[in-house]
């Protein structure tokens, strides 16, 4: 299928896998989408704009990257961003077709026309897979071409509900962009006197024509000056600002032409550098509209499907969706005089100058042609005859793959071999085969196990795949590499377990656990090796706060517990080298305030040869403060290892060791890896591998029970 993406700050078409359709998802074969003049541009604006400025402007981005560099390194963290710039993103958001496939759970039949929103979903792509709730039928009498623009329709509909006008109130609109001529339409219809204000005359034009009484000019004109001769000295009861603009004075202007004790919504993107003496004396209520609706930007409502009851939230963004495409098929909203031209998805480029154009209309649309689904997309490289050796097919191509594990099989080099990339999302698929000379991208787990070129699946998803994928890579006799946890279930370990039960000469697994594999960890263990005492070990990892609405809280990430601690259950074991006979565990309470259950906790294992390990992992710490510290204690040595960067032993003599930046195993593991394969054995025994994945899921049992 063919994607519009932004790439180095131009538009580029490219010809990409197409997606498959989960649980709770319609896959929709797109008709028309329609490109946003405001969000969409301003994209393309950005991607052009020297990397220093736009780390001037988006400080938050700055400290994340800094974040990472801490943690993992800088090239690490160079490579990553690299990956993600390079690879281009997907834009679009607004979009309406025919319902191809329908998930489990998704109320929508093949062959519904369906209109359908959200951000690096509804892309300007000729199939998207859409969550249920961001997918609405089309009512009769409402073509494709007019419900595209759905996603508008209801940030502009939101911004009127935040406003309540009321039957005669006197409402001026600034900035009669796309947003702003749905809204002025909406608001007459809602018997509201109408004002608009915006510098294009166009545009006050065809406001006028849209229902408006009159509309102002802020470049030459006094805007409050001139709606209080038209409103007998009183102002707007409520101004809705949709405009864009970094300037400050659009939200002044509109804080001084609303009359006293009214309201100011805030639906675009404007300067936001308030001033108290605008606002204060006429105790003006400020209002932000939050796009389409209730439920956008939560995960439950959008991800899992989960709705608002009507009678307690009336008008979801969902909801919303469907009163816009009523308001279009009674004729309240009229679309014809705000299109400027429908372009088939090739001329995409050509559809983006026009709306940067001097006559430029409100918005235009991008219309696809019928194709059949495809989802292998075949790159340069499969023109070139493979290596041979170990042939690898990426299974998740996030960030952390690109960032770490792409780069190191570069660096390796043979005998691996990158052979194909697979991910949901088709676009990142393409750019990341592209990018590391794979032969092929898809969307579909099945064309990559019947490849009989494959000989590895690296499994990078998210981490709640990672036992279906596991299992099935090993019973279609692959060998798996899968970023840690091995599964997020005791089923799912113990459908493993049972796998290697009936084929005890089965294909390896192994899980990276690549803490294990540090320099650090290597010496201890190397230390280690002629003890005579039982060993006790004592680790802090100083998580830091992750927001409870992140995806590692979900059921995608599985808690921290079982995606990240599982580090730590790996290196108690290969450190000690003995079964674990117990393992308690107890946290400060039950997903109390902001934590999670698993935030905060203190496991502790006890092994067969008498040692003990225990593990503080907490989110209450200081950032600032070190993340991983151990201290292990034997034969009169005390060992003390900070942050993967030192090691240092007190006692017998012993030589330590040091590194710049923190060296967590991940090139070491794959250099474990290729000469454990080589030499015909496995890289982590297979029972301490289901070992931690139990101690983990036992661990999380443990805290579940709360207090």
């Amino acid at each position: 299928m063919k994607q519009v993406l932004i790439r180095q700050g131009g538009i580029a078409v490219e010809e990409v896998p197409e997606p498959l359709c989960g649980p709770g998802r319609v896959l929709v074969r797109v008709s028309h989408s329609c490109v946003s003049p405001g969000t969409e541009l301003s994209s393309v604006r950005n991607a052009q704009t020297p990397l220093w400025r736009r780390a001037l402007q988006q400080k938050e981005q700055v400290r994340r990257v800094l974040a990472m560099v801490r943690g993992q390194g800088l090239r690490a963290t160079l490579a990553r961003v690299r990956g993600r710039l390079g690879g281009g993103a997907a834009t679009g958001y607004s979009a309406a077709g025919v319902a191809v496939a329908v998930g489990e759970g998704a109320d929508f039949n093949p062959g519904d026309l369906v209109a359908c929103a959200g951000a690096g979903l509804a892309n300007h792509a000729g199939y998207v897979e859409v969550p249920m709730n961001l997918c609405v039928r089309i009512p009769p009498g409402v073509d494709t071409a007019q419900a595209a623009t759905v996603t508008l329709g209801a940030i502009a509909l939101q911004g009127v509900r935040r406003a309540r006008p009321a039957l005669g109130e006197t409402i001026l609109v600034a900035g009669l962009g796309a947003l702003g001529l749905l809204t002025v339409q909406m608001l007459a219809a809602n018997g509201c006197t109408v004002f608009g204000s915006d510098p294009d005359p166009a545009r006050r034009e065809l406001a006028r024509g849209l229902g408006a009484t009159a509309c102002f000019d802020p470049a030459a004109e006094d805007v409050a000056a001139r709606l209080s001769l038209r409103t007998g000295g009183l102002g707007a009861d409520a101004t809705l600002i949709t405009a864009s603009g970094r300037s400050d004075g659009i939200v002044a202007e509109a804080f001084r032409a609303t009359r006293r004790k009214g309201r100011v919504v805030l639906v675009g993107d404007v300067g936001l550098n308030l001033q108290r003496s605008d606002f204060y004396a006429k105790e003006l209520d400020f209002l932000v509209s939050c796009s389409y609706g209730p439920g956008r930007y939560d995960p439950a409502y959008e991800e899992a499907g989960l709705d608002y009851p009507a009678p307690y939230v009336r008008w979801t963004e969902n909801r919303n969706m469907q009163a816009y495409l009523e308001l279009v098929r009674s004729g309240r909203v009229r679309l014809e005089p705000l299109v400027g031209g429908i372009f088939p998805v090739e001329q995409a480029a050509r559809a983006y100058r026009r709306l940067q154009s001097a006559d430029r209309p409100a918005l235009v649309l991008l219309a696809y042609a019928g194709a059949e689904p495809a989802r292998r997309v075949e790159t340069p490289a499969a023109r070139r005859p493979g290596a041979p050796g170990h042939r690898v097919a990426l299974v998740g191509s996030g960030s952390f793959a690109q960032g770490v594990h792409l780069p190191i099989l570069q660096r390796l080099g043979r005998p691996w071999s990158l052979r194909c990339v697979m991910n949901r999302s088709g676009a990142s698929a393409r750019s990341v085969a592209e990018q590391y000379g794979a032969a092929y991208a898809t969307t579909d787990l099945e064309q990559v196990l019947a490849d009989p070129e494959v000989d590895w699946l690296l499994v990078c998803s998210r981490h709640d795949s990672h036992g279906d994928f596991v299992l099935r890579g090993l019973q279609a006799g692959k060998a798996v590499f899968v970023e840690k946890p091995l599964c997020l279930t005791a089923g799912g370990l113990q459908a493993i377990r049972d796998f290697y039960a009936g084929a005890p000469g089965g294909p390896q697994l192994f899980t990276g656990y690549n803490r294990r594999f540090s320099p650090v960890a290597q010496g201890l263990r190397s230390a280690l090796a002629a003890r005579t005492s039982p060993l006790i070990l004592d680790y802090r990892m100083n998580a830091g706060f992750v927001p409870r609405d992140s995806w590692l809280h979900g059921r995608e990430g599985g808690g921290r517990n079982l995606g990240e601690a599982c580090h730590v259950y790996d290196l108690f074991l290969a450190l000690v080298g003995s079964p674990v006979v117990a393992v308690r565990a107890q946290g400060i309470g039950r997903g109390r305030g902001r934590y999670a259950h698993n935030d905060n906790f203190i496991a502790t294992l006890r092994f067969q040869d008498g040692s003990l390990a225990s593990l503080t992992y907490t989110a209450l710490g200081s950032q600032g403060w070190p993340k991983e510290h151990l201290e292990a204690f034997w034969d009169d040595t005390v060992a003390v290892m900070e942050d993967y960067r030192s090691l240092a032993f007190h006692g017998p003599r012993r030589r330590g060791c040091a590194s710049a930046q923190p060296e967590k195993g991940h090139l070491q593991e794959w250099q474990a890896l290729s000469r454990a394969v080589a030499e015909g054995r496995w890289a982590i025994p297979l029972e301490q591998q289901l070992a931690s994945a139990a101690i983990a899921l036992q661990v999380e049992a443990e805290l579940e029970k709360g207090d």
